[in-house]
């Protein structure tokens, strides 16, 4: 999330002052472009790894800022919910053994993590979105207290001016609308650095653009989230919706989101930075940002700070980077879009695939790049998050299947790329025979935990269902295979992980079939016998609770029908409800003590959810079980 110390003051003065030293900044940038001082004789390679902290129940932990404190490492920093932590590797020269030297000090950071996050009963898990996470890990007490996240939220939403929304579909759908930026916390990524001269930088961010649809459709890893099958990356439209600032309107006014890919080709080195400052409006300023051009002039070197800050609010999925080395300024590509996991070497591979691509760029795309169709190159993008390995490309004009593509094209080339800056054959294949089994098997992340899913979902419940797969997930990380080769997660993995069944949400049935007041009863008796259920919750237009009708209700009144009753007639009007965060167990001595059979869950007067007996009798024979295990 970059700098930590931020001014959320909005004094006119000190805004001004930033702005000023903004501009200063890329006026400095193209000065030092001018003046070729931007390094060119070293080219490295970079990695930030994000990760989740599950609990002994494989849910999110809270602990991150007391796992961050423990470590007392600077290579680690916060992330904005205290279940992630983020660990930044030493940039490595692009050369023989960089792969190497970077895979082995992302183990063993890893693994310091790990063991001091053992110490409070939590574990390191590597997995673009946590399978395991629910709707309580959205609300702010999971928040790493830190003013710059805490200044992100508010500045947000001020400028939003409404709740966001999440509007995702896939093979389910999920429309949800919420308060907070936090859901931005699903999402983990493996970022990956790639250092190019100034010189190279038009062509080569292009190219990256155009090679992002094909490598991530062969690396997704985040298709569920809250236990909706969704995207084969939905850490992409989750990402861009959940801190849109944008807010509804009756009118075409088009406003890029923060989170794009971007709507064309760049044509100068500083375009993008530029662009960012004409279309997004500061979040965050610095009180001590300096003037860069005069750093300039007294022969120093300007950390762009005023820049940088601005930069780190606006996230495309391929981003510029600068900063300095031993003195020395620098341009980077970020590639943002790549998630993290499932295993230390699936990612590592799916950086050797990219850094390759980008190091084979065909010469013939040189400086070509407004005869080539973006929207094309846009198209891809999208297509590799929504359908992953089993997508097809726009490539060259054609479409083309991406395993083919890759097969027969992609994968070839970054060998070649590889070798080109001399590493050896060795360390390549380490990395790209895994993205080749992988592509072959066509066997993902996201088609793994799809597969998984799919398998155990009809034994268990949505929730037990997701941290059955998070455990399988860590299970299979733990054995250190590439998850080409995992098996399918099974059922009976249920049965040794400690499930804590502590909160309504755990056991409340979502997908409901409801009646409205003014239904025939002839009717709700249909569609209670049709769907084999004994309870039908009645909401009036608004989507609002107002009664309740069962079996023995509609046994109870059958005599004294006339068959043009409606719902509202017999309906149970004083009904007992709960709410979403009701401990499980007094849920069910409730319904005990008031000799009820199923109880709604509601937000406010809203049906969410909806426990039978049956439900709770499931839950009482499993928490038996754990006792007298």
């Amino acid at each position: 999330m970059g700098e930590q110390k931020v001014n959320t003051d909005k004094k006119a003065s000190e805004r001004k002052k930033f702005l000023k030293n903004l501009i200063h900044d890329i006026e400095a940038l193209d000065q030092m472009i001018r003046q070729g001082m931007i390094e060119k004789e070293v080219q490295r390679i970079g990695a930030e790894q994000e990760f989740a902290l599950i609990n002994k129940h494989y849910k999110p932990s809270k602990n991150g800022p007391l796992i961050l404190g423990k470590l007392d490492n600077s290579h680690f920093t916060s992330e904005l919910a205290m279940y992630n932590l983020e660990l930044n590797l030493d940039p490595q020269e692009l050369k023989e053994g960089c792969l190497f030297k970077m895979e082995k000090q992302l183990r063993k950071y890893l693994k310091n993590a790990e063991g001091v996050a053992s110490g409070f009963g939590d574990s390191v898990i590597l997995t673009g979105i946590l399978p395991s996470i629910d709707l309580r890990s959205g609300q702010m007490d999971f928040m790493t207290p830190n003013p710059r996240y805490q200044a992100l939220d508010e500045i947000i939403k001020q400028l939003r001016g409404q709740d966001f929304e999440l509007n995702i579909s896939g093979v389910d759908e999920l429309i949800l609308a919420h308060t907070n930026i936090l859901f931005e916390a699903c999402n983990t990524s493996f970022q990956c650095h790639l250092q190019v001269s100034e010189e190279e930088f038009v062509d080569q961010y292009n190219w990256a653009q155009m090679i992002s649809g094909p490598v991530l459709s062969v690396c997704t890893n985040s298709p569920l989230l809250f236990g909706r099958e969704l995207w084969s990356e939905t850490r992409i439209p989750l990402f861009q919706q959940s801190i849109d600032i944008r807010s509804k309107g009756y009118h075409l006014k088009e406003r890029e989101q923060r989170v794009s890919f971007g709507n064309q080709w760049i044509r100068e080195t500083t375009e993008i930075y530029k662009e960012n400052i004409a279309r997004f409006p500061l979040i965050l300023t610095h009180k001590s940002t300096d003037n860069s051009l005069n750093v300039l002039e007294e022969g120093g070197i300007p950390k762009l700070q005023a820049l940088q800050l601005h930069n780190g609010t606006i996230w495309r999925w391929n981003r510029p980077c600068y900063g300095t080395t031993d003195g020395r300024p620098h341009l980077r590509i970020e590639n943002r879009y790549l998630p993290s996991g499932p295993t230390i070497i699936d990612e590592m591979a799916n950086l050797a695939l990219w850094v390759g691509l980008m190091k084979a760029m065909p010469k013939q795309y040189k400086g070509s790049w407004q005869r080539k169709s973006f929207e094309d190159t846009k198209g891809n993008f999208y297509r590799a998050a929504t359908s992953g390995i089993f997508s097809s490309m726009v490539w060259n004009g054609r479409m083309v299947p991406v395993q083919k593509l890759m097969l027969d094209q992609l994968l070839p080339l970054a060998k070649k790329g590889l070798s080109a800056t001399g590493i050896p054959e060795e360390e390549s294949n380490r990395y790209l025979d895994i993205i080749q089994k992988r592509i072959k098997s066509g066997q993902t992340g996201s088609s793994w935990l799809i597969k998984s899913y799919r398998n155990i979902k009809k034994h268990m419940s949505r929730d037990e269902a997701m941290v059955t797969l998070t455990a399988a997930m860590q299970q299979r990380r733990k054995a250190d295979q590439p998850v080409s080769e995992w098996l399918a997660a099974a059922s009976a993995e249920l049965k040794a992980i400690p499930i804590q069944y502590d909160w309504i949400g755990n056991i409340m049935t979502t997908n409901l079939i409801t009646v409205q007041e003014d239904d025939l009863v002839t009717l709700v008796e249909k569609i209670m016998e049709w769907n084999n259920i004994h309870h039908i919750p009645v909401e009036d237009k608004q989507g609002k609770l107002k009664g309740l009708i069962t079996t023995s209700t509609l046994k109870k009144n059958r005599e004294k029908m006339d068959g043009m009753e409606i719902a509202r007639d017999i309906m149970i009007k004083d009904v007992i409800t709960t709410g979403p965060e009701t401990d499980i167990k007094y849920a069910m001595l409730l319904m005990v003590n008031k000799k009820i059979s199923s109880l709604p869950v509601v937000d406010g007067d809203r049906l969410i959810g909806l426990v039978t007996d049956k439900d709770a009798k499931g839950v009482w024979e499993k928490l038996y079980q754990k006792n007298n295990d």
